[in-house]
This record gives structure tokens, sequence and C-alpha cells, in this order.
């Protein structure tokens, strides 16, 4: 009878003990309630229109249902032990855009902006079996993820117009970019106009450089490489310097001809100017006298052509698939 009664005790013991732990279970899992999450996230959007999550944040404000907001998340590694080149203008140009719907008209509870950092939710990235970064994500305010929520930077970039559209693709919130004023271009403007004006009142009496050929020759060609390579491309639509590879390394060439990066720009600008020059040579060279001197010249400059313009053309075989001539290089 003692072994029955002590059987039963330890059987209520063991039951008690798995209805604590069930209930225990059930608490954690239910967490927030949906209207506690949607005020927190506003009191925090409204310190900062950026939030910045860890994995246990992740898990209570992304990953928990029931949702009635949308989330759009980038996932970066700013470390800068992780060395990733591009997180850092990857965040800025994320920020501007969760700067400009937090401070626009049409702002809500109905969308917010967050970040996870490598370093302080690498749970997250084991969770969404990411390897590479910095990844853009939506999740939506029902169901799962799916194939077209996750920003595609490969083609499109990251520039704060592209996620943007990303953004209003998502969840038809369209919001307009707001960039903080930047001076620099004025400031640059005129410094460059107070030291033209100084050099030409320092040189007021003697202006013949004005009328010399070459430099005015060798200004226009200047602005030309400049045009022709693409910096009001940059301009306008602000592209990244570099971007990141599908296999972890960094891509100099936009891989489409529908867009371009900004050291791209001074890549072409410089096989533009070595062929130039060396068409400059070959044309002097045979201005003049015949002599060891010259064909030197016509040497150098039909090598600069030759390899210079054969780079060029692997850059634009690279960019337009598809496209079948060569020279020396593929």
């Amino acid at each position: 009878m003692k072994v029955l009664r002590h059987t039963l005790l330890c059987a209520l013991i063991v039951l008690a003990g798995c209805l604590i732990f069930v209930a225990a279970q059930g608490k954690q899992k239910t967490g927030l309630t949906l209207s506690e999450r949607v005020q927190n996230l506003v009191d925090m959007n409204m310190k900062k229109p950026l939030l910045r999550f860890n994995g246990q944040k992740f898990r209570e404000y992304v990953k928990n249902t029931p949702r009635n907001y949308s989330m759009v998340v980038m996932l970066t590694a700013l470390a800068p032990t992780r060395q990733c080149q591009i997180c850092r203008h990857a965040h800025d140009e994320f920020s501007i855009v969760a700067n400009s719907y937090r401070f626009s008209p049409i702002y809500s509870n109905k969308l917010f902006f967050a970040m996870v950092d490598f370093d302080e939710g690498s749970d997250v990235f084991q969770m969404l079996r990411l390897n590479t970064a910095p990844v853009f994500m939506h999740f939506p305010a029902k169901g799962k993820p799916k194939g077209a929520d996750t920003m595609d930077i490969h083609r499109v970039g990251f520039a704060a117009d592209s996620i943007a559209k990303f953004v209003a693709e998502r969840t038809d919130i369209t919001i307009r970019i707001f960039r903080p004023p930047n001076y620099s271009g004025t400031v640059a403007m005129i410094t460059l106009v107070a030291l033209v004006g100084s050099f030409l009142y320092i040189r007021r009496n003697n202006l013949e450089f004005l009328y010399n050929k070459n430099l005015w020759g060798a200004i226009a060609l200047f602005f030309c490489f400049a045009m022709i390579s693409g910096q009001m491309w940059n301009h306008i639509r602000g592209p990244p310097l570099v971007h990141k590879t599908q296999n972890g390394g960094v891509a100099y060439i936009h891989g489409s001809s529908q867009g371009q990066l900004v050291v791209e720009t001074y890549i072409v600008m410089f096989l533009n100017a070595m062929i130039v020059l060396g068409m400059i040579l070959l044309i002097e060279s045979g201005t003049q006298k015949a002599n060891n001197r010259n064909r030197i010249m016509a040497m150098v400059g039909l090598v600069l052509l030759t390899v210079f313009f054969s780079f060029l053309l692997s850059v634009f075989r690279s960019k337009a698939q598809g496209y079948p001539y060569s020279f020396l290089f593929k």
C-alpha cells in the first residue's frame, strides 16, 4: 500500500512538472500580444527610423505570428573584421529609405524597417540559411517570404531608389526618397572658382597661356572622357562603388548593360584615355619626318591602341551578353 501511494505521489509530481513546463513553453511561445508588439515597434520607431534587432528581437517582432505589419530587413555584417566592403554603403542607402518613410506623410504602423548584424544575430543567418551579406528581405504581414521577397541586388543594386522600388512592389507603399543635403559639390565649385580667379589675377600681365590650343584640347578631352564614361549616370542614379558577387568576391564591373558601378566609370575613363593617347602618338608620328623617335612613337601608339581597345571590348562583352566579337582578350 505504501508503495502504491509512493508511486501515485511520484506520478502526480511528474504530471505537475509537465503541466508547468507546457504552460511555460506556451507563455514563451506566445510572448507579447500583437497590439503590444505593434506598440513597441512604433515606440522604437519614434527614436530610430531603422530598428536594430538581435536574434531574440528578430524572432519576437519578425518571425512571430500573427502579424498585421510588413517588415523589410537588411541582414548585414558591419564589423571591420568581417571585411564587407559594401555593407557600410548599403547600410547608408537603407537608412535613407527608412528615414524617408519615417518622416513622410504616408508613415503608418503597417511597415517597419530593421537590420540584423551578423555579430549580433548569427542565429538569424543560420535560420534563413544565408552565407553572404548584405541581403534585403521582405517579411509580409501574412504568410512566409517567397523568392520575390528577397531583393536581387546583383541585378538592380542597392541604391535607395532601388530599395524603395522593391518595397513598393512588395507592399504597395510608395516611398519618396529624401536625401540629406550634400554641400560638397557646392563647396568644391566655389573652391575651384576661387583658385582659378586667384591664378588669373596673379597672371593678369601674362595671359598667353589662354590661347594655348593644347591646354584647351586637354580640357575638352577630359570633359569628353568624363561624359562618355558615365559620370552623369553616377550623378543621377547614385550607384554603389562596387558590389559583392554571389561567390563572395568583389565586382568592379556591373554584369548588366542596364547598370554600372562607380569604379567601373573610372576604369572606362582610363581605357578611353589610353586609346586616345595611342591615336595621338600614331598621328604625331605620321606627320613628322621618319626617324627612330617617330618609329618608337608609332610602335608605342599601336600597342596602346591595340591592348586597351581589346580591354574595352572585353568590358563591353561582359555587360552585353551574347556579343560575339573580341580581339586580344575574352
